[in-house]
Protein backbone atom coordinates (compact mmCIF):
# COMPACT_ATOMS: atom_id res chain seq x y z
CA UNK A 1 0.00 0.00 0.00
CA UNK A 2 1.19 3.44 -0.83
CA UNK A 3 0.64 6.40 1.98
CA UNK A 4 -0.31 9.95 0.89
CA UNK A 5 0.46 13.03 2.67
CA UNK A 6 -2.26 15.59 2.92
CA UNK A 7 0.19 17.93 1.20
CA UNK A 8 0.66 15.51 -1.78
CA UNK A 9 -3.57 15.02 -1.58
CA UNK A 10 -4.17 18.96 -1.97
CA UNK A 11 -1.93 19.28 -5.05
CA UNK A 12 -2.73 15.91 -6.34
CA UNK A 13 -6.38 17.64 -6.53
CA UNK A 14 -5.45 20.58 -7.71
CA UNK A 15 -3.21 19.08 -10.82
CA UNK A 16 -5.81 16.57 -11.26
CA UNK A 17 -8.59 19.64 -12.25
CA UNK A 18 -5.96 21.36 -13.86
CA UNK A 19 -5.24 19.06 -16.42
CA UNK A 20 -9.03 17.46 -17.06
CA UNK A 21 -9.03 14.63 -14.43
CA UNK A 22 -11.61 14.34 -11.77
CA UNK A 23 -9.75 13.16 -8.69
CA UNK A 24 -13.04 12.03 -7.22
CA UNK A 25 -13.15 9.15 -10.73
CA UNK A 26 -10.07 9.19 -11.91
CA UNK A 27 -6.56 7.91 -10.40
CA UNK A 28 -2.93 8.86 -10.11
CA UNK A 29 -0.97 6.25 -11.83
CA UNK A 30 1.91 4.94 -10.14
CA UNK A 31 5.16 2.96 -11.12
CA UNK A 32 8.42 2.40 -11.33
CA UNK A 33 10.80 1.98 -14.59
CA UNK A 34 14.45 1.12 -15.33
CA UNK A 35 16.40 4.09 -15.27
CA UNK A 36 17.46 7.36 -13.66
CA UNK A 37 21.24 7.65 -11.99
CA UNK A 38 20.34 4.87 -9.11
CA UNK A 39 18.34 2.10 -11.58
CA UNK A 40 15.06 2.35 -11.26
CA UNK A 41 12.92 5.27 -10.99
CA UNK A 42 9.72 6.54 -9.82
CA UNK A 43 6.50 7.55 -12.73
CA UNK A 44 3.86 9.51 -11.54
CA UNK A 45 0.96 10.28 -14.30
CA UNK A 46 -2.99 10.93 -14.22
CA UNK A 47 -4.95 8.19 -15.80
CA UNK A 48 -8.58 6.98 -16.38
CA UNK A 49 -8.11 3.25 -17.90
CA UNK A 50 -7.11 0.47 -15.94
CA UNK A 51 -4.80 -2.00 -17.60
CA UNK A 52 -5.42 -5.87 -16.65
CA UNK A 53 -2.55 -6.05 -14.56
CA UNK A 54 -3.15 -3.11 -12.21
CA UNK A 55 -3.91 -2.74 -8.43
CA UNK A 56 -6.53 -0.30 -7.70
CA UNK A 57 -6.85 1.07 -4.34
CA UNK A 58 -7.81 4.57 -2.38
CA UNK A 59 -5.75 6.31 0.14
CA UNK A 60 -6.85 9.74 1.86
CA UNK A 61 -9.52 10.18 -0.55
CA UNK A 62 -6.91 9.89 -3.51
CA UNK A 63 -7.43 6.75 -6.06
CA UNK A 64 -4.52 5.06 -6.73
CA UNK A 65 -3.52 2.25 -9.34
CA UNK A 66 -0.27 0.56 -9.71
CA UNK A 67 0.57 -2.31 -12.10
CA UNK A 68 1.23 -6.05 -10.17
CA UNK A 69 5.13 -5.31 -11.06
CA UNK A 70 5.83 -2.12 -9.83
CA UNK A 71 3.58 -2.35 -6.62
CA UNK A 72 6.45 -4.92 -5.30
CA UNK A 73 8.59 -2.09 -5.09
CA UNK A 74 6.44 0.64 -3.65
CA UNK A 75 4.56 -1.58 -0.77
CA UNK A 76 4.90 1.21 2.61
CA UNK A 77 5.68 3.79 0.55
CA UNK A 78 4.79 7.61 1.30
CA UNK A 79 3.85 10.29 -1.36
CA UNK A 80 4.57 13.52 -0.11
CA UNK A 81 4.46 16.73 -1.51
CA UNK A 82 7.86 19.51 -0.81
CA UNK A 83 7.41 23.04 -1.58
CA UNK A 84 10.55 24.63 -0.02
CA UNK A 85 12.97 26.38 -1.00
CA UNK A 86 15.28 23.18 -2.40
CA UNK A 87 12.81 22.86 -5.41
CA UNK A 88 8.72 21.72 -5.64
CA UNK A 89 7.51 18.66 -6.58
CA UNK A 90 6.76 14.84 -5.29
CA UNK A 91 8.32 13.27 -2.99
CA UNK A 92 8.33 8.87 -2.89
CA UNK A 93 9.60 8.21 0.82
CA UNK A 94 10.79 4.50 0.01
CA UNK A 95 11.13 1.90 3.06
CA UNK A 96 12.30 -0.49 0.53
CA UNK A 97 15.42 1.93 -1.17
CA UNK A 98 18.60 1.13 0.18
CA UNK A 99 20.31 3.63 -2.15
CA UNK A 100 18.40 6.98 -3.66
CA UNK A 101 20.16 9.96 -5.18
CA UNK A 102 20.38 13.20 -5.02
CA UNK A 103 17.30 14.35 -6.93
CA UNK A 104 14.79 11.44 -5.18
CA UNK A 105 13.74 10.79 -8.55
CA UNK A 106 15.52 6.85 -8.84
CA UNK A 107 16.64 4.73 -6.05
CA UNK A 108 18.41 1.25 -6.12
CA UNK A 109 17.36 -1.65 -3.84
Amino acid sequence: MITVSEGAKTKISQLMTEEGFSPTQDYVRVGVKSGGCSGLSYDLKFDNVMGDDDKLFEENNVKIAVDKKSFLYLIGTTLEFSGGLNGKGFVFNNPNANRTCGCGESFSL
